[in-house]
């Protein structure tokens, strides 16, 4: 591309109250207190961006559980190592609280070299069995660890234990997922204690983390990306942008790299199409690029580079994977100085490490090349950047993905990516927007919501905000959940639903690119079929009613925005333009009602966006790829098609016409042809 500035598809502009830096007389910040309240549930869910300080969160039950509880031993597990920092002991009497949380150093299994190695994470399954037997208290390890011991002790040596599962997206309800089975079977005997937490809302795949049973037992207590940012100290701006290249990544760097901005970068797998094939030949040209090597710290391993305005920078190589090298180079990243000293470190160079979990409350953009497999990878690295820290003000996250070229063999590949970039974004705006109570036409006002100066009226929009940033949406023909579990969809989960819509591939392309795509296809059609898959278990009624709850809250945060990118500032405000944008969208169409919702394409306002990053040929290359391959009518789609037309009919007397003004009419008398065409077809066969 000609033009190498980077347009943020998402500006997110925060309230900057300052709110989730402070702490009540216990210690705890709005987050921790939130989940605090609910320490005395057995099984307890928190999702929460990350820094909002779940780890101290944990500690607070934890040690309520052991004094108060009866619970004899809490067990900390985590993914890797690295994170096993978070959860060492902390002086919390020193903040308010009545106990401190102490970790003995011999039961802090992460601190071994290699516990991250499965042999090595098998060798410590006989320190848990010594720890289980003694009168210890606190126990870390990594998840690995925890599985051995598991599978070599059985579920009845966790009786009356606490077991908690941090960056808990890593388990799955799917048979092969061992964590996610041996959680099943502590639900099952239910002796133990959990407590999971999650930074991403989400897994990257269609699996459920909890099977359906299972989940309806945890309290959980969720603290959004919104309530999170807004209330920040220092942070006042977020931006997510994309990034086209061509050629060899490691020549667009220069761009996007500035030595003077705390950088993470995460270079592409080496089986990845971006990838040069050669790690650390990768790493070594990102630092010729930002100046003239000068040598290696002896105390921290880190590179020393100087740039060409003079100053020498730090560089940490986390690709190299020589054991002695980035052990010493870890070790010091997560010594006090690095968090204390704004400049013990400018730029980490990384691989597969410093993502989830990585506490680097100085970084100020997270730079990653090449898409990533997932939308939670994407979020875990975007949550990298988005510590508050004094003299922060602004965090981007940039990702770096090729540009389709007319010549290249992998053309389709590159145009995956790019859809994935757009879904990712369309995801990032709905996890940054406040989260939506919606209730029919006239239900009346809800506790603890401001309906403005002039109050709620009956009859009227009406538009509610609570100080928790949740808005209180009224739509007329909303359909309501009827049973427990739906109306906890509706409440908690809905970023899952739209997060399995978006990653749905056709769905982007023909939300995107193509011309005559009925909105209602996508919200109905597409999204009706996402649920009944993710959610077989809910009625029909409650299927539809969280198909309405997913669309409504997608449609509204994509209007919102670009109600409030009208006045030209290109940012996502936050706060009351944000509650002002929903308004003006609102006020357009005089009576917001369901039908009019599932009328709006939810991919159009995100293709206006990335359009301006992206030049007309590419656009129209990727256009004609997508174009070339649609697909066609289905027997399944045409049968959700036909239940669609009864549904028509019943409302108004009449089957749907083939030769109708209105689009979407036109296509469910398409699904009735189609079925009908299939009986014929299948009678005479007969």
């Amino acid at each position: 591309m000609a033009d190498d500035k980077i347009i943020p598809t998402v500006s997110f502009k925060t309230a900057h109250t300052g709110v989730s830096a402070k702490s009540d007389e216990l210690g705890m910040r709005p987050m921790q207190a939130l989940v605090y309240e609910k320490r005395g549930e057995q099984y307890l869910l928190i999702k929460s961006p990350p820094a909002s300080g779940k780890s101290r969160a944990l500690m607070f039950v934890a040690l309520d559980k052991l004094s108060n509880q009866g619970v004899r031993q809490a067990i900390i597990c985590v993914p890797e190592r690295s994170i096993g920092a978070s959860f060492g002991s902390e002086p919390l009497s020193k903040y308010g609280f009545h106990e401190d949380w102490v970790v003995a150093p011999q039961w802090n299994l992460c601190n071994a070299p290699g516990a991250d190695d499965p042999k090595v994470a098998r060798s410590k399954v006989k320190a848990v069995g010594e720890f289980l037997a003694s009168d210890e208290r606190v126990l870390v390890c990594t998840h690995a660890t925890f599985r051995f011991a598991f599978d070599e002790l059985g579920p009845e040596a966790f009786d009356n234990r606490l077991i908690a599962i941090d960056e808990f997206h890593h388990v799955s309800a799917d048979a092969g997922n061992r964590l996610g089975a041996q959680l099943a079977q502590l639900i099952a005997r239910d002796k133990a204690h959990i407590v999971a937490m999650t930074g991403s809302y989400f897994r990257g795949d269609a699996i459920p983390v909890l099977a359906p049973e299972d989940e309806t037992k945890f309290e959980t207590v969720t603290y959004t990306y919104y309530q999170q940012l807004n209330g920040y100290e220092y942070l006042k701006t977020l931006d997510i942008g994309y990034s086209f290249y061509t050629g060899p990544y490691t020549e667009k760097i220069s761009a996007l790299l500035d030595p003077t901005v705390k950088t993470i970068v995460h270079i592409p797998s080496v089986n990845s199409r971006e990838s040069l094939k050669d790690k650390h030949r990768e790493a070594e040209d990102i630092m010729n690029h930002l100046g003239d090597w000068q040598g290696v710290d002896p105390e921290t391993g880190f590179h020393l580079i100087r740039t060409s305005a003079g100053a020498v920078i730090k560089v940490a190589d986390l690709v190299d994977d020589d054991p002695a090298k980035r052990d010493r180079v870890v070790a010091a990243l997560k010594s006090p100085k690095a968090r204390e000293d704004r400049d013990f470190v400018d730029i980490i160079i990384a691989l597969g490490m410093a993502k989830e979990g990585f506490d680097w409350i100085w970084c100020e953009h997270a730079l990653t090349v090449g898409y990533r497999s997932s939308l939670t990878e994407i979020i875990q690295i975007i949550g990298r950047a988005t510590r508050d820290a004094p003299g922060k003000l602004r965090a981007r996250f940039t990702n770096l993905i090729a540009e389709p070229a007319a010549d290249d063999p992998l053309v389709v590949d590159a145009i995956n990516d790019y859809l994935k970039a757009i879904a990712a974004s369309l995801l990032m705006e709905q996890v940054l927007a406040p989260r939506f109570d919606f209730t029919p036409k006239d239900a009346g006002p809800k506790p603890g919501f401001d309906y403005g100066e002039n109050g709620y009226k009956e009859g009227e929009l009406n538009i509610g905000v609570n100080a928790q940033g949740q808005m209180h949406f009224e739509i007329k023909g909303l359909k309501l959940p009827t049973s427990i579990e739906a109306t906890r969809i509706c409440r908690e989960d809905l970023n899952e639903v739209i997060a399995a819509f978006v990653q749905e591939k056709s769905i982007v392309e023909r939300g995107m690119f193509d011309p005559d795509v009925v909105p209602e296809e996508l919200t109905q059609l597409k999204m009706g079929k996402i649920i009944r898959e993710k959610f077989p278990e809910l009625s029909e009624d409650d299927q539809e009613a969280v198909r309405q709850h997913a669309v409504a809250a997608m449609t509204l945060t994509q209007q919102a925005k670009a109600a409030v990118l009208d006045d030209g500032s290109g940012e996502l405000k936050a706060s009351t333009a944000f509650v002002d944008g929903v308004r003006k969208f609102a006020l357009s169409v005089t009576d917001l009602d369901i039908d009019l919702i599932d009328r709006v394409n939810p991919f159009s306002a995100t293709y206006a966006v990335l359009s301006k990053a992206m030049d007309a040929q590419t656009l129209v290359q990727v256009q004609a790829v997508i174009n070339s391959k649609k697909d066609k009518l289905t027997y399944e789609d045409a049968r959700a098609l036909a239940e669609r037309a009864l549904e028509f009919k019943r409302e108004r007397g009449r089957l749907p016409s083939l030769t109708s003004q209105d689009a979407w009419e036109r296509k469910m008398a398409e699904g009735i042809a189609f079925l009908q065409r299939h009986a014929t077809k299948a009678a005479g066969n007969g």
